[in-house]
């Protein structure tokens, strides 16, 4: 295995490029092989970029025997369709089997799939949606600075992605918070799927990183070891650079380098080679054709379990304390945002003490609508101000969940879900562990009008399987949620509106979420008990909800309130219980169809039980206005929810 000190080698001897060029050229023949094995992948990048991967393992501080070592230098590629490229250099170095790769590549029930994984050691994140990976570098540079550790992290990316909007957001990020230990790599061969970078988007890379305030080091050939390992070198020491800014080395590379018919052919971007062009390119790289055959009989001979599981999972959760709830009175009007921020606050006094913080908070221009200040004045370094940067802040803050941190992201449901969808769905498959503070959601946002109504936050985040969803009614609710995410694994999704209220009440008079109770997952709370129809709700409508409960009583109709917080996992049981004693009744800030009262048919369904159900919600988009004038156009107001459940009585 090729180890060299880049502190004390200006150049590779002979010896070293003669090692490099033989790894070469077993990576580019299992380039050439695997995807046309495959039937499909992209050999083309996977060869520009081949000179760059081999290089950076050959000095980077790592452990192939112990790929979660803490002190390790981090490599993110980005382009993730390159992985032909990936887990040939991840063979060379020994983190896992030739055999593996070339009999598993692009299979069902493998680990080697079409797009890096990190279910095949070595791999730090999970890649393929483009623009992403220089968001998740940051993340994993500044963490290693927090952790004050002497680590660098390197994120390999094509020069076409450098089109998207949010790897303009991590270079402003990077650049402001002198992320000195990333080095980014552009492999700039001018080709795309489409063709010509200049003719699909003209990109000019080195001036758009400059602008941002980032070293540039332009390598020439990029597909030259020793021009290649110079530029690396004077990137890496800073030589000649300023010390405390982030590098990036802008490589000029051809497309499928090293066969002559594929070079400079954007066909071969996400084309693989037919078998009798394989054996010609395996000729011209330098390697018996027959390889092909004989990987080719290995291949159809090895069977996958396509039912396997792969969770090579590198989350490292901190213990968190999670200190004294508060209690509400039930006399006073508060938000639950405020609510949010006062338990932030208290998680950052008890576990923000020593060098290394556990809670980190991550604000995008409104710490003052999240409630953030508290956060902020008792743990300064722990808040991370990414500006309206919403993607790359959704990216950096779950990378750094796996590395020994609790991030809560917090914004409006607009730009914590709707906007950011895709980004959590990634998240999500590399097995963060994340928590979303939406303070921001429904009609309850009010005279903001219908941009900044969040009404479809359950609906989508209900589709990524790994997230819970949590709406809290109330403050008190709210102080027990915040404090139970910190402290347990998981994507988490915790929302409320906007508006104050007052705490929800017991029987007695007192505050129902009291200093006794203990949120649990997946278990409904009774608000109060009723034989004859159920009323169930969630967040911001709930006071109104039992505003109605009331005002039925007082007519003699017995109603059951039940408040679902928790909507993902939901409690089947308190669905089923409901359904026995009569109709059910769903109240939600939300389209009905995609939140509870689309769950709660769907239990009813699943379970074979037919009772009347009325779903109100929010079913167009609302207007500005009063929270209270809009809930009651809505009939999600105490009379009309009073109203519904009489006229389903009769």
């Amino acid at each position: 295995m090729l180890r060299i000190d880049i502190t004390k080698e200006k150049t590779l001897s002979q010896g070293q490029l003669d090692q490099l060029q033989e790894m070469w050229r077993r990576c580019a023949s299992r380039i050439i092989m695997s995807t046309t094995l495959a039937r499909s992948g992209h050999p083309g990048g996977s060869l520009s970029s081949l000179h760059a991967l081999l290089l950076i393992y050959s000095f980077m501080n790592h452990r192939a025997d112990d790929p979660d070592w803490p002190d390790r230098d981090k490599m993110l590629v980005s382009i993730g369709h390159i992985s032909p490229a990936v887990y040939s250099v991840l063979t060379e170095y020994g983190y896992c089997s030739e055999e593996d790769f070339l009999t598993e590549f692009r299979r069902a029930g493998s680990a080697f799939g079409g797009h890096i994984e990190q279910s095949v050691p070595g791999v730090e994140w999970n890649t393929g949606n483009l623009g992403q990976g220089l968001s998740a570098a940051a993340g994993m540079a500044l963490g290693q600075k927090l952790h004050n550790r002497d680590a660098r992290t390197f994120c390999l990316m094509g020069d076409g992605e450098q089109q998207k909007g949010q790897v303009a957001e991590a270079r402003r990020f990077s650049h402001k918070y002198r992320l000195s230990n990333l080095i980014a790599l552009v492999d700039r061969n001018h080709l795309q799927i489409c063709g010509s970078t200049e003719e699909v988007m003209p990109i000019r890379v080195r001036q758009e990183y400059e602008a941002a305030g980032w070293n540039s080091v332009y390598v020439a050939n990029g597909n030259d070891f020793q021009e290649l390992y110079s530029s690396l070198r004077r990137a890496a020491l800073h030589e000649h650079l300023q010390p405390d800014l982030p590098t990036v080395l802008v490589m000029r590379t051809t497309m499928g380098f090293g066969v002559s018919f594929m070079e400079n052919r954007e066909k071969y971007h996400g084309s693989p080679l037919p078998p009798e062009m394989a054996r010609d390119a395996l000729k011209e790289i330098g390697v018996d054709p027959d390889l092909l055959d004989f990987w080719q009989e290995k291949r159809d001979a090895h069977a996958i379990d396509t039912n396997r599981k792969h969770g090579y999972r590198r989350v490292v959760v901190p213990a968190v304390k999670v200190g004294e709830p508060r209690v509400y009175p039930v006399d006073q009007k508060i938000d639950c945002r405020s609510a949010y921020g006062n338990a932030l606050k208290d998680l950052a006094e008890i576990n923000n003490t020593g060098e290394v913080p556990a809670i980190l908070g991550f604000s995008c221009d409104l710490e003052g609508s999240v409630k953030m200040q508290g956060f902020k004045g008792v743990s300064p370094a722990a808040f991370i101000e990414t500006g309206i940067q919403e993607h790359h802040a959704a990216v950096c803050a779950a990378v750094m969940s796996k590395d020994g941190f609790v991030p809560f992201f917090s914004t409006f449901g607009v730009f914590a879900v709707c906007e950011t969808y895709n980004q959590h769905r990634l998240s999500d498959q590399n097995f963060t562990n994340f928590k979303i503070v939406s303070t921001h959601n429904g009609i309850d946002v009010g005279e903001d009008g219908p941009t900044h109504q969040c009404i479809d936050y359950v609906g989508l985040l209900s589709n990524i399987f790994g997230f819970s969803i949590f709406m809290p009614a109330d403050p008190n609710q709210t102080d027990r949620i915040v404090r139970y995410v910190a402290e347990h694994e998981g994507n988490v999704f915790v929302g409320m509106g906007r508006s104050k209220m007052l705490p929800l009440t017991n029987q007695d008079g007192e505050p129902f979420f009291g200093p006794d109770y203990l949120f649990q997952p997946g278990k409904a709370d009774i608000i109060r008990q009723g034989s004859q129809i159920t009323i169930m709700g969630y967040g911001s409508v709930m006071p109104e909800a039992l505003k109605a409960v009331e005002q039925l009583q007082e007519k003699g109709i017995s109603t059951a309130l039940i408040n679902m917080a928790s909507l993902k996992p939901v409690d089947e049981d308190a669905i089923i219980d409901a359904a026995r004693r009569g109709p059910i009744v769903t109240v939600e800030d939300h389209i009905p169809e995609t939140g509870l009262g689309g769950i709660v048919a769907r239990v009813l369904v699943k379970h074979g039980m037919a009772v009347p159900l009325r779903s109100l919600g929010v079913t167009m988009y609302g207007t500005s206005g009063s929270p209270a004038d809009l809930y009651r156009s809505f009939g999600l107001d105490a009379s009309s929810i009073a109203d519904t459940v009489a006229s389903i009585l009769g």
